[in-house]
């Protein structure tokens, strides 16, 4: 794929997104309802509200810094308090599913009544109407594009085919796609929980820090989008949050990189990018020794 016509804002060389997905307790109910009797998973996940959110919003105050935050419908009716704060400090405010349902093999019908959920929620709760969405556990659906820009949407960040902003076909419509990439998420660097998830491997925070720091030292010398995605519950603790501290000062201090929300990253795409991309559903091949039917010849 091409840059399909994209720059960045005249003086910049690259651009570095902090994104944070404010799941709380909603991802691990998603994944089994019975988890609301766990007690000590819950408050695993209430920390991220309760006490990572506000740790979070200092040290981006510090460094002059503004974000964007995925929150799910769910989140904000348990939390009203802490979106109202995310959004009162200057940051971006996202759509990330209503309980972080996996959207994949939802219906068109299903996953628009999720959608529309979310919108209604965050609405309510903090006057927000997002521009941008990531879908739980980055799970789209051929069909997503075209509910989110029926839904005005701006701007999507779920898929992993590229380094750099692009326009994609959604629909009678059109999206940017601003891609992730599994290496820059900090889930698999930190998140445990026993019977729930992770190997119970949790990486020293300086492994993870330089691993990122190594991935935009990267993205900067090659013009490219450095986003990283971090969970409240996991990189707002103490060392954890230090560790991040310190890469948004390095990050902060490369010479021409736009350090912004996505929402920004997404409205320069939209002014330059001059070429749309079309994704397409592979055709599966016939199994091995199946020799595909073609019709005779009249």
């Amino acid at each position: 794929m091409s840059d399909l016509g994209f720059s960045w804002p005249a003086g910049r060389r690259a651009a570095a997104a902090f994104t944070f997905d404010v799941d709380a307790e909603s991802c691990a109910l998603a994944h089994d309802p019975s988890s609301a009797d766990r007690m000590s998973l819950m408050t695993h996940q209430s920390y991220g509200p309760r006490v990572a959110v506000p740790r979070l919003l200092g040290i981006l105050a510090d460094h002059g810094v503004s974000a964007t935050f995925f929150v799910p419908g769910y989140t904000a009716e348990q939390h009203p308090g802490m979106v109202r704060a995310i959004v009162e400090a200057g940051h971006e405010i996202g759509h990330h599913g209503y309980l972080h349902e996996n959207m994949l093999g939802l219906d068109p019908a299903a996953e628009a009544a999720v959608l529309d959920r979310g919108l209604d929620v965050l609405r309510d709760v903090a006057g927000v109407v997002p521009t941008g969405y990531r879908a739980p556990w980055w799970e789209m659906n051929w069909h997503t594009p075209a509910l989110l820009a029926d839904r005005g949407f701006v701007y999507d960040s779920s898929l992993l085919d590229g380094d750099r902003p692009y326009r994609m076909a959604a629909g009678a419509g059109t999206l940017v796609e601003i891609p992730v990439d599994w290496a820059l998420d900090d889930w698999e660097q930190y998140a445990f929980f026993p019977g729930w998830t992770g190997s119970g491997v949790i990486e020293d925070p300086a492994k993870a820090r330089d691993l990122w720091a190594g991935e935009a030292r990267a993205h900067h010398r090659l013009g490219g989008c450095f986003v990283l995605t971090n969970h409240p519950f996991l990189s707002g603790r103490p060392g954890r949050a230090t560790a991040l501290d310190e890469l948004i000062d390095l990050v902060v201090g490369f010479e021409g990189m736009w350090v912004t929300t996505l929402g920004e990253i997404a409205e320069q795409a939209r002014r330059t990018c001059t070429d749309t991309w079309t994704h397409h559903r592979p055709e599966l091949p016939a199994p091995a020794g199946v020799v595909p039917h073609r019709e005779e010849n009249p």
